[in-house]
């Protein structure tokens, strides 16, 4: 039996939403916290690594997952054939 378009979007936006969530653990969590003194062997500008992932590395990362997940979900939009389309005049 096949799988109602809504059930395969949401079905496919938990599992992107699941790799972006883990890609951010990853990166704002393990490697400035708790591989910290493994990062600090290495420098960027001067500055350790460790300190790097821990100031502007996470934050750097974040943003481009938020534009990576906006990207995927448009993309699958489209596939799905249920994207919004934009307003050309604002609505009040």
């Amino acid at each position: 039996m096949p799988i109602p378009p809504g059930r395969q979007y949401w079905q496919q936006q938990l599992r992107v939403l699941i790799f972006f969530l883990s890609l951010w653990l990853l990166f704002g969590l393990c490697l400035p916290i708790l591989m910290v003194d493994w990062l600090n062997q290495f420098q960027i500008a001067g500055f350790r690594l460790g300190f790097w992932f821990a100031m502007q590395g996470s934050l750097l990362f974040f943003t481009l997952a938020l534009f990576g997940y906006s990207w995927y979900m448009n993309r699958l939009d489209d596939q799905l054939g249920i994207r919004e389309e934009e307003n050309e005049t604002l609505q009040h």
